[in-house]
């Protein structure tokens, strides 16, 4: 047997709106790569700010804990974040947890993006620094590019900026639409997304 320490635990906390089909990628990915075993890290809780998001049976499917924090119970961004940021405590009983944005449809304040600096990232359907914000493949398309992609990135105040961690590139085909080249990002996005969490456990010392 061997007499390597084990690693410290570092609980993942996902947060969804939707179907949360990078959730799932990823999970699937701890699953593949025995995360648990070689990096101590493993998914702590699905939570989504939305009830009815799909992701949710699908996490409790795979026996995960999950949560709601439903934005339209708070009065302000601010009271909604703290209630989202004590959810996440539950979980991460030693303030280590790598936060992961996983289709979650919120602009978080700076307060919060602060509270969890340099462990909260997410992960964007462009070429960033292009086309920050929604709408991302049409404004593509309408820009004539030949290139579009991914990134995973850190988190900072500001919106869709932060150190840029993976990308992928995905090449736009004559004829392309807005669904049609989505649909190819988000086949790059399930592959990006469990690389660049691996590679950042790597590197804080899960």
């Amino acid at each position: 047997m061997s007499d390597a320490p084990r690693p410290t635990p570092r609980p993942l906390v996902i947060l969804i709106s939707g179907t949360g089909s990078n959730m799932q990628a990823i999970v699937r990915a701890a699953q593949a790569q025995r995360w648990r075993e070689r990096l101590g890290a493993f998914v702590a809780a699905v939570i989504s700010n939305r009830p009815d998001a799909k992701g949710l049976a699908w996490a409790q499917g795979e026996g995960l804990p999950t949560a709601v924090v439903d934005h339209k119970a708070y009065p302000s961004r601010e009271a909604f974040d703290a209630a989202l940021a004590e959810a996440i405590a539950r979980f991460d009983p030693d303030g280590r947890a790598l936060v992961v944005l996983a289709g979650f449809m919120r602009i978080l304040t700076p307060g919060f993006v602060e509270r969890f600096a340099g462990r909260l990232i997410n992960i964007h359907p462009s070429l960033l620094p292009a086309f920050p914000g929604l709408h991302t493949h049409r404004r593509a398309l309408e820009a004539g590019c030949r290139f579009a992609g991914a990134t995973v990135h850190l988190v900072t105040a500001e919106l869709d900026h932060g150190p840029i961690l993976e990308q992928a590139v995905v090449p736009i085909l004559p004829g392309d639409t807005p669904e049609a080249l989505a649909a190819r990002v988000l086949t790059q996005e399930h592959l990006i997304y469990p690389r660049a969490i691996e590679r950042w456990l790597r590197d804080a010392g899960a």
